[in-house]
């Protein structure tokens, strides 16, 4: 990591390209991504900001003509060595997306859902794992009394801390997260964002955005593309209020987009 960065590297990307047939989303992207704080990748739309987020848990494979050459490794292990083992990896990553999917059961068994995949049945332990994320999510005092109701009767902010909770259930390492409130109103935007700066202490948490203003609140570190290239990454506050790249810099000022 460079000098002044922040905490010890969880994901290391080393010349990670990709490619959608004739076109490259992704050009030779080194980059280390910081154990335990926020990251959040920023550029304007076609930058390749959520082709490189989902390089991370390989949902990038599921693209049909995908062609993907470099590393990516997390926890010092290649995810893209022939010889990984991709459930196990996904299994280390929680996908909040840009709009909130509950699955069609009752919010409970949304959160159940995944423990039980995982072996989990004793009624207890699913009633822990449930109270203790919808707590985490800031949810339970919302639902508490209707677990059983569909989730699909929610509210569209309430729904996306429900996906939230989701993925912590199967207890994750990192929470990859693509423009998770751009669906939100206000409010329901402040909630998850404060959801994400309590979480950090526990996760490594990485932040697609649009939203300069939300990337200022939320970033302990930065990552800018431009074109599928990195143009520049570091400190929050380095790159915000110091960045070493004129094309960074008209970018924060809005000159570029």
């Amino acid at each position: 990591m460079e000098p002044g960065s922040v905490g010890q590297p969880h994901i290391r990307v080393r010349n990670l390209s990709v490619d959608y047939g004739e076109n490259r989303a992704l050009d030779g992207i080194t980059v280390d991504i910081p154990d335990r704080r926020i990251t959040v990748i920023i550029g304007p739309s076609g930058c390749g900001k959520t082709t490189l987020l989902k390089s991370f848990n390989r949902l990038i494979d599921l693209v049909d003509g995908v062609r993907i050459s470099g590393e990516v490794l997390v926890d010092g292990e290649n995810i893209y060595d022939p010889r990984a083992d991709v459930t196990s990896i996904r299994k280390k990553m929680g996908l909040l997306s840009q709009k909130p999917f509950p699955l069609p059961m009752s919010i409970y068994d949304n959160i159940a859902y995944g423990p039980r995949i995982h072996g989990i049945r004793a009624r207890r332990e699913l009633d822990r794992i449930v109270e203790h994320h919808l707590r985490k999510s800031s949810l339970w005092e919302e639902v508490k009394d209707r677990l059983h109701a569909p989730a699909s009767g929610l509210s569209v902010g309430q729904q996306q801390r429900l996906c939230l909770a989701r993925g912590l259930a199967v207890e994750p390492e990192i929470i990859l997260c693509d423009e998770p409130t751009s669906a939100l109103d206000p409010q329901a935007s402040k909630r998850i964002e404060q959801r994400f700066i309590e979480l950090k202490d526990s996760y490594t948490i990485v932040v697609v955005t649009h939203i300069l203003r939300q990337a200022r609140r939320l970033a302990d570190y930065v990552i800018f593309l431009y074109m599928g290239e990195l143009v520049e990454h570091g400190p929050a506050e380095r790159i915000f209020e110091h960045p070493e790249k004129e094309m960074t810099r008209e970018y924060i000022q809005g000159i570029i987009s």
